[in-house]
């Protein structure tokens, strides 16, 4: 098409159509926009292509030729290796990927292949593929001319949408989409800060002439982004203190006290210290907006509770909201438990309840009745009214994005704000990310709960594993077996996941197996993990939907299979599923590659999720730490934060001097960052509507 806008869907371009469209959008591509900012996740560098018949052992090359056959082999290990024979003009050398046999699916005979990796000697001289892209089809004769100096970008893709299709859409409407790329970085701060153009950054990230020029592009990019998300989160945080402080509460030592004297254990002294920081916070002058983070199983329900508790001894009513009904329904739980004591029972409001059952609830909760609520993304629909509302507690805050946070504490008027998080952030970057937070951590377990024992396996003490399995069940433990499961390859994956309940449920015969993973629907995975907590299943095959999930206090044994392909703090969390009661807990961790051992045995030797977060943010940046991957969280794409906190504390800066000047940022300086961020936030509009 001649002309196009940011906002042009993108099936309007030259090469997709409707049914690519359908593909793009699973990648969350929908407009030019959408596909101008999806960046290449890593890159191949051609600038030294070695013909194979100068490939020497021990050295790391690159190396392109046509695929002249495949096969996958069998071992008696129980590795099958898929292999691919590679011919340039110089001659033949085979590709072999242990492992891997799903690879059979995507390389195909005829076939232009590009390799990068070290060689080695098997029967012959052979090049074990760290990296490898198709270049061209099997139908491709003519192919891509691969000269001296090219990099290849990588993009993520989907089943149906290769990356040489994407990179070959991108790179022929590439020029076009640049003529229509605002820089939504007012022009001032960019010459102050020393950036280059915003066309030119994406220019290089989607064609670099060589790889060092990508890191300053993609920091570039970053900068973008961070600004953009420190004036989202100024700007909400100044409109939250804007309105005067609605609740005043007084310390008056009556339901706080009642449930002290009632804990049937003994409350550590990082929670008494933060259960002080945070009535010292309500009884203020000052809205509270307060994080309050923990490790898994540190006791932030609790802390939370007596928070609500205050509020409600003052008359005020108090609301927790988590991201899953499961999650919910344990935290009634706990607190149903907790509360006995004083006579108070917490209402509870989910989305699947009969429609009569959830208006009774509404109900209550209007008029008063109901002083205590837990709940779902149900408590923040338009039906649900509070009567005087002084306390909003949010669980797991990053799975929840700005607008459906404030969504809940506009319920009340000036309520006071507590967040919760179960993953562990190093203190720096908590300070750095959340500094208009005032901050609480728990950094202590509570007393009587054993240490996990963490262990790490090979591959040939697979079947040892699954014997102790079939132990613990045995014993009338339960237990996890955790199976990752890639974009690249979800359905074999999936189909892996199968086979291995399969395999399990043979093995620990007589004994009940349940499989939950991301593709079931929300009712249907919740069903099975509601059996398992209740007892009627005793091993749970699962992916990792199951990393913030449900207390099972007679789970007591953690399997978690190519460990390999989980950041450290995903391992922590997966890890946190069990020891959650008195009995001892194992996690054992089957390592099917040398090469993670070290960085397995780093995870091994501490339990601190604080540590785990710091080697997390130094080894695979901030994915799995703010939540950047969890939908509504944190939308962070092109930021590594062990690289770029500098940028952060710039961007922070920025944000702050902006919104000084032009709250609502109507100067022509601004309407592009404003426009940017009113497409990419549902409430985007109302954040800078003055009046």
């Amino acid at each position: 098409m001649s002309h196009i806008k940011l906002d042009t869907p993108v099936q309007f371009l030259k090469g997709v159509g409707p049914r690519r469209a359908e593909l793009f959008q699973r990648l969350g591509i929908h407009t030019v926009e959408d596909l101008v900012y999806h960046l290449p996740h890593r890159y191949l560098d051609a600038t030294e292509v070695t013909p194979v018949a100068q490939a020497r052992v021990g050295d790391e090359i690159s190396a392109v030729g046509r695929v002249v056959s495949t096969g996958v082999i069998p071992t008696r290990k129980r590795l099958r290796i898929f292999r691919a024979v590679l011919k340039d003009d110089s001659g033949v050398i085979e590709c072999a990927w242990p492992g891997q046999a799903f690879l059979e699916r995507v390389i195909r005979k005829g076939q232009l292949l590009l390799v990068s990796g070290p060689v080695r000697f098997y029967h012959g001289r052979q090049i074990v593929p760290r990296e490898h892209i198709v270049l061209a089809g099997e139908d491709d004769q003519a192919g891509e001319e691969i000269t001296s100096g090219m990099v290849l970008p990588v993009y993520p893709a989907t089943e149906g949408l290769t990356h040489r299709q994407i990179r070959r859409l991108i790179s022929d409407h590439l020029d076009q989409m640049l003529d229509v790329v605002h820089d939504y970085v007012p022009a001032e701060l960019a010459r102050q800060c020393k950036l280059m153009p915003l066309a030119q950054a994406l220019r290089i990230l989607h064609r670099p002439g060589a790889l060092g020029e990508v890191e300053r592009a993609r920091r570039r990019l970053a900068f973008g982004e961070l600004l953009e998300l420190q004036v989202v989160v100024a700007r909400a945080r100044q409109l939250a203190r804007s309105v005067p402080k609605g609740p005043y509460f007084d310390i008056r030592r009556d339901l706080t006290t009642q449930l002290k004297e009632s804990l049937p254990f003994q409350l550590t002294g990082a929670q008494r210290r933060a259960i002080r920081e945070i009535a010292a916070d309500m009884v203020s002058d000052v809205r509270m907006q307060r994080l309050l983070m923990g490790d898994v199983g540190a006791g932030k329900t609790v802390v939370a509770l007596f928070a609500m508790l205050l509020a409600v001894e003052n008359g005020y009513q108090a609301v927790f909201m988590a991201p899953t009904e499961l999650l919910a329904e344990q935290h009634a739980r706990t607190m149903t438990s907790l509360l006995a004591p004083l006579g108070l029972v917490p209402e509870v409001l989910l989305g699947k309840q009969a429609q009569s059952e959830k208006s009774a609830v509404r109900q209550r909760v209007a008029e008063g009745i109901s002083s205590i609520v837990v709940g779902t993304h149900a408590l923040i629909q338009e039906s649900t009214e509070f009567n005087k509302l002084g306390l909003v507690v949010i669980d797991e805050q990053h799975r929840f994005g700005v607008e459906q946070r404030e969504a809940l504490i506009e319920k009340g008027s000036g309520p006071d704000v507590l967040l919760l998080s179960a993953t562990p952030i190093p203190r720096t970057l908590a300070l750095t990310m959340y500094g208009e937070l005032e901050i609480s951590i728990l950094d202590e377990k509570p007393s009587g709960r054993k240490p996990i024992k963490t262990s790490i396996r090979s591959e040939k003490q697979r079947d040892s594993v699954l014997e102790f399995v079939k132990q613990k069940c045995g014993q009338g433990e339960q237990v996890y077996i955790v199976y990752p499961v890639i974009e690249e390859s979800e359905k074999l994956d999936l189909k892996a996941v199968a086979t291995l309940t399969e395999e399990v449920a043979g093995r620990v015969e007589p004994h009940a197996v349940g499989l939950v993973h991301g593709q079931l629907k929300s009712d249907e995975r919740d069903e099975v993990m509601r059996q398992f907590r209740d007892g009627r299943i005793d091993v749970l095959v699962a992916t990792t939907v199951i990393e913030v999930g449900i207390d099972v206090p007679n789970a007591t044994l953690m399997v978690i299979e190519h460990p390999e392909r989980f950041g450290l703090a995903q391992l922590h969390q997966l890890r946190g599923r069990v020891g959650r009661g008195g009995a001892e807990s194992h996690c054992v961790l089957i390592n099917y590659h040398r090469g993670s051992f070290e960085r397995l045995k780093k995870f091994a030797r501490t339990d601190d999720g604080f540590r785990i977060a710091e080697l997390d943010l130094e080894e695979r940046g901030m994915g799995e730490l703010i939540g950047a991957r969890q939908s509504g969280g944190i939308r962070l794409k092109f930021t590594d934060l062990s690289k770029d906190e500098d940028l952060v504390i710039r961007a922070r800066a920025a944000a702050k001097e902006i919104l000084e000047k032009d709250e609502d940022l109507s100067r022509p300086a601004h309407r592009d960052l404003r426009a940017r961020i009113e497409r990419g936030y549902e409430r985007g509009i109302e954040l800078f509507r003055v009046g």
